[in-house]
């Protein structure tokens, strides 16, 4: 079983490869459910890390019915991954329905050849989860990254093991969102090949900020967040054959 660390800065990069992780999401900003990190982030990684690395290409927080201004940025960021030698893309579109953008993400997903294409988690709001995996299907993305349209992968098992059924191999179902070494091994006995987490167990406490810029059910700007290397060795441990 592959594990995919969900990488949100530096630190949490090295400490996914350190632990033994076979590949990192790469992105910024969790509080928000990612969005694509910087420049420079990208090449500190790319310098460093020699596991694979997937690069989330989300330009902004909140929905993902895009702009022709947002568009061209995700183009250019994608083009600007493949630059810098990343080897893999997580990104995606959706209409103002939810259902599955085809024509701009089928535009994606030839501007990332060679590297295989993510769909990622705006899959969770499509209206009809196995009409979106058909779609998907048809514009042959890679993987679907999917909690199974609940608040965690484990609560989602169900619909989970119905995508993993339907997709019978033709793509990969990337189960993620709570998966620790508490349940991992549900997903490793139900057949799931690859599983994706964040492994954020206990962050640093820093200096608490005195003005917060953020809402604050969402983070706390005194905290730090990042990988946990002892959560990735104990879930690695756990799936090895």
């Amino acid at each position: 079983m592959i594990l995919e660390i969900c990488a949100s800065n530096y630190q949490s990069a090295i400490n996914a490869q350190n632990a033994g992780a076979h590949r990192i999401e790469l992105c910024s900003e969790l509080a928000v459910g990612g969005v694509t990190p910087s420049y420079g982030l990208i090449k500190q990684v790319m310098k460093n890390l020699s596991i694979p690395v997937f690069v989330l290409i989300r330009p902004r927080s909140g929905n993902f019915t895009y702009s022709e201004a947002d568009f061209e940025i995700m183009k250019q960021d994608i083009q600007i991954c493949k630059e810098l030698g990343c080897m893999g893309i997580v990104s995606g579109v959706l209409n103002m329905d939810n259902t599955v953008d085809i024509d701009r993400t089928k535009e994606l997903i030839e501007l990332s050849k060679p590297l295989p294409f993510t769909f990622h988690r705006a899959f969770d709001r499509t209206p009809n989860p196995f009409e979106a995996l058909n779609t998907l299907m048809e514009l042959k993305v890679d993987r679907i990254l999917t909690s199974g349209q609940a608040i965690s992968a484990e609560k989602g098992i169900l619909i989970l093991n119905q995508l993993n059924q339907l997709a019978d191999g033709a793509l990969t179902i990337l189960p993620g969102s709570g998966i620790n070494p508490k349940n991992i091994l549900i997903f490793k006995g139900a057949g799931f090949e690859e599983a994706h987490c964040s492994a954020v167990l206990s962050p640093e406490i820093q200096t608490p900020a005195s003005i917060p810029l953020n809402t604050p059910k969402f983070l706390n700007e005194g905290l730090e967040m990042a990988s946990n290397q002892d959560v990735i060795m104990a879930m690695l441990q756990l799936i090895k054959d």
